[in-house]
């Protein structure tokens, strides 16, 4: 029942030891520890700490350790972001609210992990979007001030509402409360690369990922991708497939960018790879089409397409993921239709669609300009 706790800082460029310090503490109430020992070293390097820093690194989140418990796990199974990982992860974040029901965090988890379900087609986003909007309310009636239920609403706002000012405004209330949360820099940046700010979405999911490299993987490649910077994007899709190969994110983002080199051979081949490892995912399936399309084998791609179909007959099948096929196939005015149906359902990632490469053929098309001004894009 003893927790001991080394700190040391390092001056990295120099590797000098500059401080030190171990707590031994009877491990009674974790929060409290981390509390103790955070105001001791700040203490210790002279830190000046704000009435808010003070008040941030005194907050405890809830004083049920099981419900905690059962929100790391929840949040761990989560950031998989595969269908399984995201629906295991909703039922250890639920067990956490039964387990305390005033536990924000768990519900900001909830949202989170309800979204994402929404955008990536594996639930019907009018379901999905319902469930999160619930939670996130409920996160923010419990603590106004919780910075993660601030970006979880922007989050919210920008793939439900297409309500870009609401969301830019929640997410900057978000890192005014706390500075250094990853996700909001994350979500923040997606929101930037969907509205054609590249330089600034690059910036944010950088950010995102310094802060939290497990959880934010693979967003910086694909805002450097829809920035046009490929070269650096193939890089870092490297780098998180090297980190994480059973990551199908990591693989996808890195077919896309080898595609977009011209190398379709290497970039089909790897879509492949994220099919294999999420063979439930019609949005990598999909994905696939659209690069078979774009290299020309035609009847691979519209198998794809036949595929889909036949799914859609037994559980929901996102319209977003029928445009990218039609898209690949150049049959532009199909992968309008399914867009329009896209944007009316909220469903996919529509709301990116203005700063997205996959649809970059499109961009001079008219119904495709009109759709972005309907959603305020253009």
């Amino acid at each position: 029942n003893r927790v001991r706790i080394v700190t040391q800082l390092i001056d990295a460029a120099t590797e000098q030891h500059l401080w030190g310090e171990t707590y031994d503490r009877e491990l009674t109430d974790i929060f409290a520890i981390q509390t103790d020992v955070a105001l001791h070293i700040a203490d210790a390097l002279r830190a000046e700490l704000t009435p808010d820093e003070k008040t941030r690194i005194e907050h405890e989140p809830t004083a049920d350790m099981q419900a905690y418990q059962l929100y790391q796990q929840g949040r761990h199974c989560f950031l998989r972001y595969t269908s399984e990982g995201m629906s295991k992860g909703i039922k250890f974040l639920e067990a956490a609210i039964t387990s305390d029901p005033k536990f924000a965090l768990a519900y900001v988890g909830v949202a989170l992990a309800r979204i994402e379900m929404g955008e990536g087609g594996q639930v019907e986003p009018e379901i999905a979007y319902s469930q999160a909007r619930t939670a996130v309310t409920r996160a923010l009636e419990l603590d106004p001030d919780l910075a993660d239920a601030q970006a979880a609403l922007g989050y919210l706002k920008t793939v439900a509402d297409y309500d870009w000012v609401g969301a830019e405004q929640a997410f900057k209330a978000a890192l005014a409360l706390q500075p250094g949360n990853a996700d909001a820099f994350d979500h923040y940046g997606r929101l930037c690369g969907s509205l054609g700010r590249f330089d600034e979405a690059v910036a944010l999911t950088r950010r995102a990922q310094e802060l939290d490299p497990l959880a934010h993987r693979s967003d910086v490649a694909n805002e450097l991708l829809r920035a046009g910077r490929v070269d650096e994007a193939l890089e870092a899709a490297r780098r998180v497939v090297e980190f994480d190969p059973h990551y199908d994110r990591g693989h996808a983002t890195l077919g896309w960018a080898y595609n977009r080199m011209g190398m379709h051979a290497e970039g089909i081949a790897a879509l492949e790879c994220a099919v294999g490892l999420s063979p439930d995912n019609s949005q990598w399936f999909a994905q696939l089409g659209q690069a078979l399309g774009l290299a020309g084998r035609t009847d691979e791609a519209r198998a794809v397409l036949a595929q889909l179909d036949a799914t859609s007959a037994t559980r929901y099948v996102s319209p977003y993921h029928f445009a990218y096929v039609y898209t690949g196939l150049g049959e532009h005015d199909a992968a309008i239709d399914y867009l329009e149906r896209a944007y009316a359902e909220r469903a996919g990632a529509v709301y990116g669609i203005k700063g997205s490469f996959l649809f970059a053929p499109l961009r001079e098309h008219p119904r495709f300009v009109a759709l972005l001004r309907r959603m305020n894009l253009a």
